[in-house]
């Protein structure tokens, strides 16, 4: 579904991405995983056409990515849950899940995936008419990734989704990626907290300083030496 071909990505004169390349297939939950400024953003920002490679290749199903502009790229079926939430926090839950579906012109599809998303986050639903920046930090990561999924997805991008959040919550939030998976939804996730990003993954990929240094299934990465020490917390 994706394909990322040595990439290389600055900020300036800054060297984020360093020929960095990773595969998702269709049905999948792939995780990029890394330290604090690894490149991780840096990545999903690049894929999704907010900052522009200077070399290498995004193709989404075939389809290069590189030149087209953003707005584009989420008509083609990509959408990002970004780091941070960045909700609007002057507009109420339903304004804000409506804005996710700026691009579509099927009134009753969105109607439709109102009430889907709305029965997947519960509470939502009971707060439809408060204010973004009223919600609690779990509410509000809610509200990004339903944000995100009402421009009906099929690789749905989450960057940090555990950010700041109580362990009980984010036990909570890995639960919905799953289900958001399992109802047919493709998922890149970037995320810190690498226990968890690799009890929901199929695949994962390590990122050190704009790198790809590793890469392997799930199971696989969980029980690597250099993986349970830097970012498992064993010894």
């Amino acid at each position: 579904m994706l394909e990322v071909r040595d990439i290389h990505t600055y900020y300036g004169n800054i060297h984020a991405l360093k020929g960095a390349s990773l595969k998702v297939e269709q049905g999948e939950v792939v995780t990029l995983i890394g330290s604090n400024g690894a490149g991780k953003t840096t990545f999903l920002r690049t894929v999704q056409g907010l900052l522009r490679p200077r070399e290498g290749s995004i193709l989404f199903e075939g389809r290069p990515l590189e030149a087209m502009p953003t707005k584009d790229i989420v008509r083609l079926g990509i959408s990002q849950s970004p780091e941070g939430r960045l909700i609007f926090p002057r507009m109420t839950v339903l304004e804000n899940l409506e804005m996710g579906a700026f691009s579509r012109r099927d009134g009753v599809g969105v109607r439709s995936d109102l009430e889907r998303i709305l029965t997947l986050f519960p509470r939502l639903k009971e707060r439809i008419n408060q204010k973004g920046g009223t919600l609690s930090g779990g509410e509000q990561q809610m509200l990004a990734i339903g944000r995100a999924m009402m421009s009906r997805p099929r690789l749905l991008m989450l960057d940090e989704p555990s950010m700041g959040l109580a362990p009980l919550l984010v036990a909570q939030i890995f639960s919905i990626v799953k289900d958001i998976n399992e109802q047919g939804t493709t998922i890149l996730l970037v995320e810190q907290n690498a226990r968890m990003a690799l009890t929901v993954a199929n695949r994962a990929y390590v990122l050190q300083t704009g790198q790809v240094v590793l890469t392997g299934t799930a199971r696989d990465l969980q029980t690597n030496e250099m993986v349970r020490k830097a970012y498992l917390g064993e010894s």
